[in-house]
């Protein structure tokens, strides 16, 4: 445990053997539970998580969402935390307590990693990640009041306060659909600053290709009008 805290990671794969084995490795000790969302591999994602000790479930469907959904289907009722994290090692790993810290002293429900607030961590963006983080984090401050910078994967909720979301999204919209609903529920919200590099190994199933960026920027415009829609 951490801090008298059980944390559960989950971690979306898609064909990432190169590097999920690293991560694994680069979480804190103090972790309880790794599992794995296997969005499809072919090779042999599920064979280095599992020398690493994490539990792997397959999700046939194609989506990021979809393959959190399918992970978090396992996690046990003792978890008091869930970290977000890649599996391609673009995030720190290592990092992980400076989201971990803020729920368990009580100061937010909602940690989003920010890759936004330092030089070194803009420069490993995108610029169609740039641009999205920038529309997508100025209508959720317009329509609901919530002050982000970045829709960043590398995350931490409380478990009791994700399970209140009734998440559904199961693409591209995952995060800022996580992020929206936060608002609404009025949890407490808050980003800190992580350090983040350009992918280790594959292309982004969201931002590497134009037609992946438009669709997950037609995807996130979609949810943001209709979650106004439902206010």
């Amino acid at each position: 445990m951490y801090r008298d805290s059980f944390v559960t990671v989950i971690i979306p794969a898609l064909n990432e053997a190169v590097t999920i084995g690293s991560v694994i490795r680069s979480l804190p000790d103090s972790i309880d539970l790794i599992i794995v969302g296997d969005n499809g591999s072919t090779d042999g994602t599920r064979e280095a998580a599992e020398r690493e000790g994490a539990r792997v479930f397959d999700e046939p469907e194609r989506g990021y969402g979809a393959a959190c959904l399918r992970a978090i289907r396992e996690v046990p009722a003792s978890t008091d935390i869930l970290l977000f994290i890649d599996a391609d090692m673009s995030d720190f790993p290592e990092e992980a307590t400076k989201l971990l810290d803020p729920i368990i002293e009580d100061k937010a429900d909602l940690v989003i990693g920010s890759r936004t607030t330092t030089a070194e961590s803009r420069i490993a963006l995108t610029s169609a990640a740039v641009f999205g983080n920038w529309l997508s984090t100025g209508l959720i401050k317009l329509l609901w009041g919530a002050r982000y910078t970045d829709l960043g994967p590398f995350r931490a909720i409380r478990f009791s306060s994700y399970r209140s979301l009734n998440m559904r999204d199961r693409d591209f919209g995952w995060t800022v659909e996580m992020q929206i609903k936060a608002a609404k529920k009025k949890l407490r919200g808050i980003e800190v600053p992580v350090s983040y590099r350009k992918r280790r190994s594959g292309e982004s199933k969201v931002s590497g290709t134009i037609s992946g960026s438009l669709k997950a920027g037609v995807k996130i415009l979609y949810l943001i009008g209709r979650e106004a829609l439902l206010d």
